[in-house]
């Protein structure tokens, strides 16, 4: 059986191009776009301003359905984690992380990472393969469901899941402008955060897109030998060479870049790498997003003292970088990228 086309693969254009196809008026395409991405439709037959004949055509043609939910997990804290079954039976997972300000989804971009990194559990089982857009913008309509039992709205993205969201370019973008356009999610672009390991041409070609999300770099390092301990793409794009593409990507784009960096005990969190640090981001205009490190049985690694990482962050900010420490949230449904999925894996 050949499983139909979903339609939240189309852009807005592809969709009004379908619809003038079909000898439909180009306006459908934006009612349509707006019972998927503004209303939370799960099926064609709740789209009741469109004619009959119109909604059995697009059952015809297309699929919309809802990702199986093999767990939910609820923290103390409010944080929900989603595994989620895609067709092929690979597990991703999607984070909903409410605030007293806001409500933000954690998206996955791959099933699986292929980066490695000596720290996270997403890339323990290998890469699998990219999401598709449908399933990118499925995930964050499950939780902007989920999020009306939140205080707050769904209003802010952050591509920090599994996946490297730079090896998946054009899915991301693809997404991203759907998220972002008015007749979709209509999601401010500064509410839209990207993350990459550090993929130096990825970042250079990011730096030349139209719109204004945030870039969050997974530096993680605080020089080449000690990313390279951590993160093994470093041996393709070196510390200096990512340094190099940052102070590019805001020359080009006059908006600053959060380093994300993880703290671990006798690794990260050491006054050498402050030092390090200070010189690598001399005149850079950027801000740090300190990480305790949430442990994953496969790595030794220790996460500091509260004594310790507030230590660091005081160093960093007597050497005039702006840095917090970001809260933990979830660690008691194994919120941290990756943990779920291969959890339910073993």
């Amino acid at each position: 059986m050949t499983t139909k086309f979903d339609i939240r693969n189309l852009s807005f254009d592809e969709l009004r191009n379908y619809c003038t196809s079909i000898k439909e008026k180009p306006f459908r395409a934006k009612q349509i776009f707006e019972w998927i991405y503004q209303e939370g439709a799960w099926s064609f037959d709740e789209m009741t301003n469109l004619s009959q004949e119109l909604r059995d055509k697009l059952k015809e043609n297309f699929n919309l359905s809802r990702l199986p939910i093999v767990q939910k997990q609820v923290s103390q804290d409010g944080t929900t984690k989603f595994l989620f079954d895609l067709e092929d039976h690979e597990k991703i997972e999607t984070v909903l992380i409410p605030t007293a300000t806001r409500t933000t989804v954690c998206v996955s971009s791959q099933a699986g990472c292929k980066f490695g990194c000596r720290f996270c559990a997403s890339g323990i089982g290998g890469w699998k393969r990219n999401l598709t857009v449908a399933e990118i913008l499925t995930e964050i309509l499950h939780v902007k469901e989920e999020a009306k039992q939140h205080p707050n709205a769904l209003s802010h993205i952050v591509f920090m899941g599994t996946g490297e969201n730079l090896d998946s370019y054009e899915n991301v973008m693809k997404a991203i402008r759907i998220i972002n356009s008015k007749e979709g999610l209509n999601i401010g672009a500064r509410r839209i955060t990207i993350s990459t390991v550090g993929i130096v041409p990825k970042i250079k070609q990011l730096a030349t897109e139209k719109i204004q999300f945030e870039l969050a770099i997974s530096l993680h390092g605080y020089d080449n030998e000690s990313r390279n301990a951590l993160m093994p793409v470093n041996k393709k794009y070196p510390f200096d060479e990512l340094m190099q593409a940052c102070r590019e990507y805001i020359k080009e784009t006059k908006r600053q870049i959060t380093f994300e960096y993880i703290l671990i005990k006798d690794v990260t969190c050491s006054d050498k790498a402050a030092k390090s640090l200070r010189k690598a981001f001399k005149g850079m205009i950027c801000k740090m997003n300190l990480i305790p490190y949430n442990p994953v049985s496969e790595f030794e690694h220790k996460t500091p003292s509260r004594e310790e990482m507030f230590a660091f962050r005081d160093r960093l900010e007597e050497f005039g970088i702006h840095a917090t420490i970001r809260t933990p949230r979830g660690r008691d449904v194994g919120a941290a990228c990756g943990q779920l999925r291969h959890a339910h894996k073993n």
